[in-house]
């Protein structure tokens, strides 16, 4: 059994992070700018836009991901640490999946244009303003958790690495190591 996950999905993992953290501070950022004007909208547009180049990359990550395999953690970890990785992937798996798919439902129902770098993406459902209101709390509130979730993800990795010491930090490293 190999010690590291494929060359595919630790691309993915690190360029994907570099793309969550671009939304977030897009959407963070924003407030820099007053309502209305071109360079709040402009990062807004960046916003849904990276947020659905998400949505279209987690597929080919999931795909490359169960055809490649999980690597095993050695030392192994107790059974619960192995269960709460597993929530927390999931998790974030459903994060990347559900918040664009959610702003594409809050665009389509405030009855705006759905950018996808120079393309219109179709509306997924007919302009209603209330749903749009219900979807964007939802929204706010999951990219709240979102923060916490990543976060939990970076800090249980340092765990595992700095305090027990295991690989599961070198298994999706950018990096090999050479030598012993």
């Amino acid at each position: 059994m190999k010690d590291r996950f494929g060359s595919l999905t630790i691309a993915l993992h690190w360029f994907m992070l570099a793309l969550l953290a671009a939304v977030y501070a897009c959407i963070e950022l924003r407030v820099l700018w007053p309502k209305g004007s071109d360079p709040r909208d402009l990062i807004k547009t960046w916003h849904f836009m990276l947020g659905l180049s998400v949505f279209m990359l987690v597929w080919i990550r999931l795909y490359a991901r169960v055809r490649g395999g999980t690597p095993p953690i050695v030392p192994a970890p107790p059974a619960w640490q192995i269960r709460l990785g597993h929530a927390v992937h999931a998790a974030l798996y459903l994060l990347m999946i559900c918040m664009p798919i959610a702003g594409w439902l809050i665009l389509s129902a405030e009855g705006k244009p759905i950018p996808f770098f120079g393309l219109e993406l179709p509306a997924l459902v007919a302009v209603n303003e209330p749903l749009a209101e219900q979807i964007e709390e939802i929204h706010e509130t999951v990219g709240t958790i979102g923060y916490w979730l990543i976060g939990l993800h970076a800090v249980a990795s340092l765990f595992h690495h700095y305090v027990q010491h295991d690989n599961t930090l070198a298994r999706i490293s950018l990096w090999r190591r050479t030598g012993g």
